[in-house]
């Protein structure tokens, strides 16, 4: 069994995040999923929530926003409709949108702006 899976985080603008892991956690429509080398082969639709994949420098974090998530012969992807790395989130400009979305009563827009807050704490 490989000691690390090959990961490919993309987003339907660009290419996130490419490399290499020991695990990854991402929410699916059937619940929450840890793939580790050797996993079984699968495809599922991904939910909104953060995704984190842990490397032997640690881990990074994605808010990730509908997609899919392919897994098989060692190499994961995960092809999401919106995502962006934690560090490239605006902490203050994602409490304005969560603060504004609940105010206006729009789901849709809090769950988003909940998610990326939650991928910069890493709180899942």
């Amino acid at each position: 069994m490989a000691a690390e899976l090959h990961v490919e985080l993309v987003a339907a603008d660009r290419s996130v995040w490419s490399g290499e892991a020991t695990l990854v956690i991402a929410r699916t429509t059937s619940g929450d999923i840890g793939v580790m080398p050797g996993h079984q082969p699968l495809l599922g639709v991904l939910e909104s929530g953060p995704v984190t994949i842990k490397t032997a420098d640690g881990n990074v974090v994605a808010a990730v926003h509908g997609g899919f998530i392919s897994f098989a012969d060692d190499k994961l992807s995960l092809v999401a409709e919106v995502a962006e790395l934690a560090d490239e989130i605006d902490v203050q400009r994602a409490e304005r949108a969560l603060e504004r979305a609940k105010s206006e009563a729009d789901a849709a827009a809090e769950r988003r702006a909940d998610v990326r807050l939650r991928a910069v704490t890493g709180v899942h």
